[in-house]
């Protein structure tokens, strides 16, 4: 074994060969339709979040009530 293959077990880094292949055309295309799949979802909770923020507001503005009428001055 070589002292930097001994070297990288040691600080638990992978080994990696000079002979090891590219993705090819199909892992990259899909590794592009995973990632454009996870954006979409991602961003149909944050539109989700954004409504549901908005509705909460609402409705805590309106079922807001002043109690300050019932105290005695």
């Amino acid at each position: 074994m070589s002292d930097k293959h001994e070297e990288d077990l040691r600080d638990g880094r992978p080994h990696q060969h000079a002979h090891a292949a590219a993705p090819t055309t199909q892992q990259m295309r899909t590794v592009g339709q995973r990632r454009r799949a996870a954006e979409e979802k991602l961003e149909h909770h944050l539109e989700e979040a954004r409504h549901k923020g908005e509705h909460d507001t609402t409705h805590r503005e309106e079922a807001t009530v002043d109690w300050s009428a019932d105290r005695p001055a």
